[in-house]
């Protein structure tokens, strides 16, 4: 018996910029359900970037930092006569964001000694550098895709 699909449902824009991808952000740096206290943290994030980095609109900052944290090429583990391989695979346009953010809002978390909306504000502006964590966790899984690309005949 298949399973039941999961359904997409429609995100609306935050309020402060209009952006559905601020608003997927603070999904992302939601727990235990507190979404005011999420929101809280991203705006005086993106308060926080725009006094650090001297820009007039940290959401440029923000988008950069999440372009240069997408992965274009991921493994995923592949059972062959008994042997597990992983196999690289292309990611979907959806979980490049997704994977983006979340290694962006981990790197922060793993981060000690600031309130969370400075460790955020700090990864976003290193990331929009080419540096910091979540930049590096890109690099890791591209070289994971380069070192297995033996194995792409296995790609399903």
């Amino acid at each position: 018996m298949r399973r039941k699909r999961n359904i997409k449902r429609d995100l609306r824009p935050d309020a402060q910029f209009d952006s559905l991808k601020v608003s997927k952000f603070i999904n992302y740096v939601m727990q235990e359900g507190k979404k005011n206290v999420a929101r809280t943290i991203v705006y005086d994030c993106m308060t926080a970037i725009k006094d650090m980095a001297k820009v007039e609109n940290p959401i440029e900052v923000f988008e950069l930092a999440l372009k240069n944290t997408t992965p274009a090429m991921e493994v995923r583990s592949r059972r062959v006569g008994g042997a597990n391989y992983q196999v690289p695979r292309e990611v979907r346009p959806e979980r490049k964001n997704a994977l983006s953010m979340k290694w962006i809002v981990e790197a922060a978390r793993g981060k000690k000694g600031k309130p969370m909306h400075l460790k955020l504000a700090d990864e976003i502006i290193a990331a929009s550098k080419n540096e910091g964590e979540a930049v590096k966790k890109r690099e890791n899984v591209h070289k994971m895709a380069e070192a297995n690309k033996a194995f792409a005949h296995f790609a399903w």
